[in-house]
C-alpha cells in the first residue's frame, strides 16, 4: 500500500530520468503507472477536477473527508490520480498535466517549483488561508501546507521494568534501557540525523545546518543495536509487536491500532521532526478555477478536521483542532498540548543536501 509519506522516496527515483524520459515516463502513464476513481456523491454539473494524490488509506480519507462532501456543496466532480512524481512532471513539461490539484509533500511541491512546474498561486481566491490561520510558514508562493506528519520514538512498554524513554539521548541508551532498535533507511523518509543531534545534546532550536560529521559519529554508537532499517509505515510496529526490537523511529500515528489491540507500544514526541503535506495547482492545469475551489475546500478548518478523524493527518489549521473530540485531538501530534515538543524539518538544508547525505548514509549502513 502505498503512503503519503514516501513521495520523496518516488521522487528520487524518477525526478534523475524527466528530460530524457519525458516521452517513455507519458506513455507509461498512459497505461496505467497511474490509477483513478471519480469521486462519489452526486455532481449536479458537468464541471470536473482531477487531483493527484497518493492513494492507499489516506487517498481513501480523502475520499471520505474531502473529495466527496466537495462534490456534494459544489456539484463539481473529483476524479483521482495516482501518480509519481517523475512521470507527473514529465506530463508538465510537456504542457499536457493529467491533474490539476496536487497534494503532496511541501518538500516536493519546492521541487517542483525548480522545474516551473506549477502555477503561481493568487491567495485571494483561498479564503480558507485567513479562515483557518493556516501558519505562515506553511504559505507559499506556489503551494500551502494542509497537514503534516511526525517522525518519532516508539517503544514497548513492558521493556524497561515501568522506566519510559523521554528523550533521543534515552534511545541511544542502550544500557538504561536495553534492547535492539530499528531507523529507517532513505527509502522511508529523510536520513534521521536531526534525531543523533539531539542525542548528542544539540538543542532542537539548534539544529540546522545540520553538522553531518558529528551526526553520523553519533549514529555510529548505535549502529550495532540497530537491528533492522525500516522503509515502510507498518513496519516499526511490527518490529516492535513481534519484540524484534524494544525501540524504533516510527510515523506518528502507526501505532494507534496496535495499542487499541492491547499490543505495549506507545509514542515519545519529544524531539518529534515534523514534515508537512500540502496543495499546489499544475502548471498549465485544465480546470484551474475547480482547483481552486477543492484548493480552498480542502483547507477549511472543518474539512482538515473531518480528515483527521478519518486518518492520522495532524491540521496545519490550528483552529481544526477544536473540531475534535478530546480523545481525537490528544491521539493527534499536532494537538496544542504537542505542538512544542517538535521541530519543523528545513526544507531548504535538506534540498542541499539531501543527494549527498543520502549517498553517505548508504555507505555508513552498509559498514
Amino acid at each position: 500500500m502505498k503512503d503519503a509519506r514516501i513521495d520523496r522516496r518516488l521522487f528520487l527515483r524518477g525526478i534523475g530520468g524527466v528530460t530524457a524520459g519525458v516521452a517513455a515516463a507519458t506513455t507509461l502513464s498512459a497505461c496505467g503507472t497511474g490509477t483513478s476513481r471519480a469521486s462519489a456523491g452526486g455532481g449536479k454539473g458537468g464541471k470536473t477536477v482531477v487531483v493527484r494524490d497518493s492513494g492507499g488509506s489516506y487517498g481513501a480519507a480523502l475520499q471520505k473527508a474531502i473529495y466527496t462532501p466537495f462534490t456534494q456543496e459544489t456539484g463539481i466532480q473529483v476524479k483521482v490520480l495516482n501518480l509519481d512524481d517523475a512521470p507527473l512532471l514529465a506530463q508538465i513539461k510537456q504542457g499536457r498535466p493529467q491533474c490539476d490539484l496536487i497534494n503532496n509533500s511541501m518538500m516536493s511541491h519546492t521541487k517542483y517549483v525548480k522545474q516551473d512546474a506549477l502555477e503561481a498561486l493568487d491567495l485571494d481566491r483561498i479564503k480558507s488561508v485567513k479562515s483557518a490561520k493556516i501558519p505562515e510558514n506553511q504559505i507559499t508562493d506556489h503551494a500551502v501546507g494542509s497537514s503534516f506528519y511526525g517522525a518519532c520514538m516508539a517503544y514497548r512498554t513492558d521493556a524497561f521494568g515501568g522506566r519510559k524513554p523521554e528523550s533521543w539521548a534515552d534511545f541511544w541508551d542502550t544500557k538504561a534501557f536495553k534492547g535492539g532498535r530499528s531507523m529507517c533507511n532513505p527509502d522511508g523518509d529523510l536520513p534521521e540525523l536531526e534525531f543523533a543531534l539531539l542525542a548528542d545534546g544539540v538543542p532542537m532550536d539548534k539544529l540546522y545546518p545540520l553538522d553531518v560529521d558529528r551526526a553520523f559519529k553519533v549514529l555510529t554508537r548505535l549502529r550495532g543495536d540497530i537491528k533492522k532499517f525500516w522503509d515502510s509505515g507498518p513496519l516499526p510496529g511490527v518490529l516492535l509487536s513481534r519484540q524484534e526490537v524494544t525501540m524504533s523511529t516510527v510515523w506518528d500515528g502507526r501505532l494507534a491500532d496496535l495499542e487499541k489491540q492491547g499490543v505495549p507500544v506507545t509514542r515519545q514526541l519529544n524531539g518529534m521532526r515534523r514534515q508537512f503535506q500540502g496543495y499546489a495547482i499544475a502548471k498549465d492545469a485544465a480546470n484551474v478555477d475547480a482547483a481552486y475551489q477543492l484548493m480552498d475546500f480542502s483547507l477549511r478548518a472543518e474539512s482538515q478536521a473531518a480528515l483527521a478523524k478519518a486518518f492520522p493527518s495532524n491540521p496545519s489549521s490550528p483552529l481544526a483542532y477544536a473540531k475534535l473530540t478530546n480523545e481525537e485531538r490528544s491521539a493527534l501530534a499536532g494537538a496544542p498540548e504537542y505542538y512544542d515538543k517538535g521541530f519543523d524539518t528545513d526544507i531548504g538544508w535538506w534540498l542541499k543536501n539531501e543527494s549527498a547525505v543520502t549517498k553517505r548514509w548508504l555507505e555508513w549502513a552498509r559498514g
